[in-house]
């Protein structure tokens, strides 16, 4: 890649006040492109959270710990008894894409009141047939990361830290937590931009790492962003998301076969097969949309 790839870029964000706290351009086996306009710290990552819980589910169902069209209730027998009809019909892939149909709606950054989450969860009565219509919120990847821990014993950070964060390089990343102490799963992972450049390296390399161990299988990474749901009839996308109306595993299906895990205030990491590149930026901006499209236009299609 051109060390100044991210000349444009830089130009943009100052002139247009984009709000980017770092950016990193990855290309299989070329070193990182990356600039600063901060130091790198910590930040949390929102809705790209989401992915992590996705890759979470993906690895225990192929360590056979659980599958995706496992009915959320199975793995919570005790809650059926004030589960709200038809609840026992919801699989835990429509809890990931949106599509199970709950009348819940809650996001981390709302007060949590109810003794268990859970269990306000399933009780809330379905506004739609389970697989019918999609509906984003946080409730579905928070119950699922719930089903994760009851199959594995251990919560989705924990999981993840020896199968993921560890083999990546990312010592002890903390991921803000419900009053049960289950992190909150939809968002609340604080990373770098760095860190999670790494992450979307993994993805570019379809799971495997650059020392050759497989840390995601293969087959799920493709699953990411072509295992997807119509969200044309559903409530109006967030700022920041692609123009096609689809929602994959915890992913948003973007332009030129591209796709990109997206959090609030401008976190991205939008990687590309074709290119087997990646593009990772942090920030804090009211500016999303511009934010992506600049990633898009200005890096992510000049890489050679």
């Amino acid at each position: 890649m051109r060390p100044d790839l991210l000349a444009d870029f830089i130009s943009a964000d100052r002139e247009r006040g984009l709000g980017s706290y770092g950016i990193q351009v990855q290309r299989d086996g070329e070193p990182p492109v990356a600039h600063r306009f901060r130091s790198d710290d910590r930040v949390n990552l929102y809705s790209v959270s989401k992915g992590f819980t996705s890759v979470a589910l993906g690895l225990a169902e192929a360590e056979g710990r659980l599958s995706l069209d496992d009915p959320l209730l199975t793995h919570f027998p005790e809650l059926a008894p004030v589960a709200a009809p038809g609840v026992e019909r919801v699989t835990l892939h429509q809890l990931l894409t949106m599509t199970s149909g709950s009348s819940h709606q809650w996001f981390a950054d709302q007060p949590i009141r109810s003794p268990d989450l859970l269990a306000e969860i399933v009780a809330a009565p379905l506004a739609a047939e389970p697989g019918s219509r999609f509906n984003y919120t946080g409730s579905g990847p928070y119950a699922a990361a719930r089903a994760l821990a009851r199959a594995t014993g251990a919560n989705v950070r924990d999981y993840l830290l020896p199968r993921l964060f560890t083999p990546l390089g990312v010592p002890n990343p903390q991921w803000l937590r419900c009053p049960l102490g289950y992190p909150t799963a939809e968002s609340d992972l604080l990373l770098r931009t760095a860190e999670l450049g790494r992450f979307a390296l993994l993805l570019v390399r379809e799971g495997t790492w650059t020392d050759g161990r497989q840390l995601i299988p293969a087959q799920y990474v493709r699953r990411l962003g072509t295992d997807t749901v119509d969200c044309s009839t559903g409530p109006a996308r967030p700022s920041g998301e692609p123009d096609e109306r689809t929602y994959g595993l915890g992913v948003w299906p973007a332009r030129n076969g591209r796709y990109q895990l997206h959090g609030r205030y401008g976190q991205f990491a939008i990687i590309d097969p074709h290119r087997r590149a990646a593009v990772t930026c942090t920030a804090h901006t009211e500016r999303e949309d511009e934010l992506m499209d600049a990633l898009h236009e200005l890096v992510l299609d000049r890489v050679e």
